[in-house]
């Protein structure tokens, strides 16, 4: 299995990038959350990378981080998720944020990303939720059962209104959770928008 790559930026698109590497040049498909993260053509890059393996092809996937590899190794154990679903997962929702949705329960949110419909987002639930809060997850992100829940579902709500307006994920989750130390536990997804977008 390729590990990582670490090269030149030759070319680089929303869903994909070629890294050279000592003069040949690796097609790596990538997630929107990776994308944001690139340098300028020329420049030296690491990927954390997946080889999938099919019959008629080797598919490189490829991360800026390793929160976004293990995301995207969870994604694909289960069934009916693929790779190419997984990116899309991981190109709709910032990794944080995606885990908060599956902690609260948040199907709405979930069915958003493109190619998950709410069947496909349910099983999402079933079968991540336990995985997600047996590694204490619910702590590290400050979301806790019951009166948590609204102001996660809360700031969820706004970091997604924001993405649709155009604003990078990693900006407006920045800008939300900014916004929230600022409010109190009752903050409404609105009033958390029109905070947040006074810093962006």
């Amino acid at each position: 299995m390729i590990a990582y790559l670490a090269g030149t930026l030759a070319e680089k698109s929303p869903g994909f990038v070629v890294v050279d590497v000592h003069g040949v040049g690796y097609r790596v498909a990538i997630p929107l959350s990776t994308y944001e993260k690139l340098g300028e053509i020329g420049s030296s890059i690491k990927l954390l990378t997946y080889l999938s393996v099919r019959e008629n092809a080797f598919d490189l996937f490829g991360f800026s981080s390793a929160l976004e590899r293990d995301l995207f190794l969870r994604l694909i154990e289960i069934s009916g998720v693929g790779p190419r679903l997984a990116i899309n997962v991981l190109s709709g929702m910032e990794p944080m944020l995606f885990r908060r949705a599956v902690l609260t329960g948040d199907v709405k949110a979930l069915s958003r990303i493109p190619g998950v419909g709410k069947k496909t987002a349910e099983r999402l639930l079933m079968e991540l939720s336990g995985a997600f809060q047996g590694s204490g997850e619910l702590a590290a992100m400050g979301v806790t059962p019951g009166p948590g829940k609204d102001a996660a579902d809360a700031q969820t709500e706004a970091v997604l209104a924001l993405v649709n307006l155009g604003f990078r994920h990693a900006d407006a989750a920045q800008a939300v959770r900014s916004a929230a130390e600022r409010q109190n536990a009752n903050a409404t997804p609105e009033s958390l928008v029109k905070e947040a977008l006074r810093s962006l």
